[in-house]
């Protein structure tokens, strides 16, 4: 997973996504030393509601963190995952002889670190699973749980060369308010509200084998956890799947019928498929557009006007209307710095 194999889709999350996270480090880091970490990335502790945060941003503060605390889990379970931790597992993985013999390897390692929890490896049928089974009463903390079901798929997907698709994904705990930003990190159907936190992958990937030299190792470290914490999947969900369609279209005056027939699907169809996950091709096209006004403001390097008329707005104003309503603020303050999250 180089980063020229990554998928285009300029993936942006919520603000409620952010804080989700933010709300964890805040009983772990000290106040002072929070707020410089997000001064040194233009994030700010105030934010407007329906800010974004782009997928570098999240990048940036995880390394932030995980070098300055000393945690490479950043105080996300119960006992200090000391730096070097995720060296020595790519060190005992990269020697397996097979992927399952790989994520055996992976859950050995995290069970002799977590306290709150045991990483199990469960080989049902044709299915291979990752979960995590609390040791006693425990609330599931969300990010924690996502960011270590993210680092199995992963390093999994690293081993073997390609992201594996999931069969499926499963959280234990309720369905968040900003759900909707899960697919952009796991590519397969999504379950809130299960017993145990897990994902699944096809039993029969267990046997591709494992390859992965040093320096390449190095690369994979050096790059954390760019490669690991989005997906770049080209077996999405739908909905990820009709935003790359659109992005790769290069035009955002697409009709549903023309994603249809591209879909092989009917209308009707596509409009039911979408529905059932909760959103619309509309939907779809307006944050596709949000996120490329907002990659080309951050550059800097395009007028606000050619912005607009780039992801098909008829006049600047209706763009400026847009964009306050998709974020909260205007381009031209997102673009001066108002908008740092």
């Amino acid at each position: 997973m180089t980063p020229e194999h990554h998928s285009p889709i300029l993936p942006t999350v919520s603000r409620a996504f952010l804080e989700d996270w933010l709300s964890a480090l805040r009983t772990y880091c000290p106040p002072p030393q929070l707020a410089g970490f997000l001064d040194q990335i233009g994030l700010a502790n105030t934010v407007q509601p329906h800010a974004r945060v782009t997928h570098d941003q999240i990048v940036r503060l995880y390394q932030l963190v995980a070098v300055e605390t000393g945690d490479e889990m950043m105080g996300l379970w119960s006992r200090t995952v000391r730096t070097g931790a995720l060296k020595h597992l790519c060190a005992s993985v990269r020697g397996a002889s097979s992927l399952s013999a790989a994520l055996f390897r992976f859950s050995s390692f995290w069970n002799l670190i977590l306290d709150d929890y045991a990483v199990k490896l469960e080989s049902e049928g044709d299915a291979l699973r990752v979960l995590l089974v609390p040791r006693g009463d425990q609330t599931a903390q969300r990010f924690g749980h996502m960011l270590l079901l993210k680092l199995a798929h992963g390093i999994a997907s690293w081993l073997t060369g390609r992201e594996l698709p999931l069969r499926d994904v499963s959280f234990g705990f309720a369905r968040p308010d900003f759900a909707e930003d899960y697919p952009i990190l796991f590519p397969a159907p999504i379950r809130f509200g299960q017993p145990q936190s897990s994902i699944t992958i096809d039993g029969l990937l267990g046997s591709l084998p494992v390859s992965r030299s040093e320096a390449e190792t190095q690369d994979f470290l050096a790059r954390a956890p760019r490669d690991w914490i989005f997906t770049s999947s080209r077996e999405h969900a739908l909905p990820l799947r009709l935003r790359e369609l659109l992005l790769l279209s290069d035009r955002l005056d697409y009709h549903l019928n023309d994603a249809a027939q591209v879909l092989n699907l009917t209308p009707r169809t596509l409009i039911r498929r979408l529905d059932a996950d909760s959103t619309s091709f509309q939907g779809i096209k307006d944050g596709l557009r949000r996120d490329i006004a907002i990659r080309d403001l951050s550059h800097g390097t395009k007028s606000i006007e050619a912005i607009s008329q780039d992801i098909g707005f008829a006049s600047s104003a209706n763009f400026h209307r847009a964009f306050k309503r998709w974020t909260g603020v205007t381009p031209g303050t997102y673009r001066r710095g108002g908008m740092h999250l």
